[in-house]
């Protein structure tokens, strides 16, 4: 076990309720469980456009297993904080063999949630 697995644990369990959200296409319940550093960087509008261009091509997601997860307090283009990075391989309606990215971050109050999301 990594120094961070408490975190890196607690990031994957509050990431996996997320994607649920997203899974449903609950976009509003998604966007407005984001971290606020999220919210912040894309409106609720925004959010579900970019949700839906990335998804035409490919469709929803149907299955995603973990491939990894990495600990960091410093990623490009956010604030120092605490973050998980969790890279997923998932299987699309339209594409087998694809990828997911999510970002967790630990907000002041304590709670990990979704700061990015990115498909592949």
């Amino acid at each position: 076990m990594t120094d961070h697995a408490e975190a890196e644990t607690a990031a994957l369990s509050a990431a996996d309720r997320w994607l649920a959200l997203v899974d449903r296409g609950d976009l509003h319940a998604s966007w407005s469980e984001a971290s606020a550093l999220f919210r912040a960087m894309v409106g609720e509008g925004e959010w579900e456009a970019s949700l839906a261009r990335a998804q035409a091509p490919i469709g929803r997601p149907l299955a995603r297993e973990i491939r990894s997860m990495r600990y960091a307090t410093s990623l490009p283009g956010a604030p120092d904080g605490e973050y998980v990075v969790l890279e997923y391989e998932t299987r699309f309606e339209r594409k087998e063999r694809g990828g997911e990215r999510v970002v967790m971050m630990k907000e002041r109050d304590g709670e990990w949630r979704a700061a990015g999301y990115f498909v592949s």
